[in-house]
């Protein structure tokens, strides 16, 4: 692998069709206190995390309104701003209530809300990718996607993304504006949603993966990720993110971290090269073992 890593090694994505990234982006989630509720323990590190972010190539950032809350999105403006050549996507539909509570709010007035506050936290005229956190199950969706394509043709919004739908969703909403992006948890042995995936595939919708580095019991001594990891001279959670990059080409993964030390590993990932009998090998194992 390079001394000096690059996410430019993870190749690139055109975002619903006009904006390109590489594919190796940064979940923003991290940056925050414990229960993704209040100031980072370490602020300073994190800042120097957010200013090693686009040293490192990477140009795909993933926030949310809900991360502190607020406190994300402030620190990426107060680190980053003017985001030259950067992506910062933001999500909103979630209320926060106290460290690891989260929900979802989805009446049209609120999403508006959270799209006007994540404007004016990033310091922004236009988002360039908001997604809806959640479909609120109390809210009719048809009523929560109107709201969204009002505020994409009001320009408010660039690309729009869904995150934690299936297929069905997906369509529902397409029927309102072009969904740009997906964004459901999956890793190597978390695949509830290899259907949603295989249809983001198809469609060319970017789909962007959190926890991408989960790997369970695979990161066990003797298993074959580990036999992989010590014969590439790698880190297991290496080689899980490698294998994600693998798996399709709109694959948009965003690894999230507070520390420099663990996002210089996680750009390192981008320049693995797994042969096709390894990823073979990790996707039988990662599917027996989740």
């Amino acid at each position: 692998m390079s001394q000096t890593p690059s996410a430019t090694a993870s190749g690139q994505f055109t975002i619903g069709g006009g904006i390109t990234v590489n594919r190796l982006g940064f979940g923003a989630m991290r940056i925050t206190g414990k229960g993704i509720w209040g100031d980072p323990d370490d602020g300073d590190m994190a800042r120097a995390t957010l200013r090693r972010v686009p040293e490192l190539g990477i140009d795909f950032i993933d926030t949310a309104d809900s991360y502190g809350p607020d406190v994300s999105e402030d620190l990426i403006r107060e680190v980053l701003h003017p985001y030259k050549d950067m992506l910062i996507a933001t999500k909103g539909g979630l209320t926060r209530h106290g460290p690891n509570l989260w929900a979802p709010l989805g009446r049209p007035e609120y999403l508006r809300q959270c799209v006007l506050m994540s404007l004016r936290r990033l310091g922004v005229e236009q988002i360039g990718l908001w997604q809806l956190h959640r479909i609120d199950p109390k809210v009719p969706r048809d009523e929560q996607f109107g709201a969204i394509a009002a505020m994409q043709a009001e320009g408010l919004i660039r690309h729009v993304g869904l995150s934690e739908v299936g297929v069905a969703d997906i369509k529902a909403a397409q029927k309102h504006f072009k969904v740009a992006t997906v964004q459901n948890e999956y890793n190597l042995v978390t695949r509830k949603s290899e259907a949603v995936l295989d249809f983001c595939t198809a469609e060319g919708i970017g789909f962007i993966p959190w926890y991408p580095l989960a790997a369970g019991k695979l990161a066990r001594p003797g298993s074959v990720l580990t036999e992989i990891a010590t014969r590439l001279g790698a880190t297991p959670s290496q080689v899980a993110l490698a294998w994600v990059l693998k798996r399709s080409p709109v694959m948009l993964p965003i690894p999230g971290t507070g520390s420099l030390a663990h996002l210089e590993e996680n750009v390192a990932a981008a320049s693995i090269g797994l042969s096709d009998a390894d990823v073979q090998a990790l996707d039988q194992q990662g599917k027996t073992a989740g």
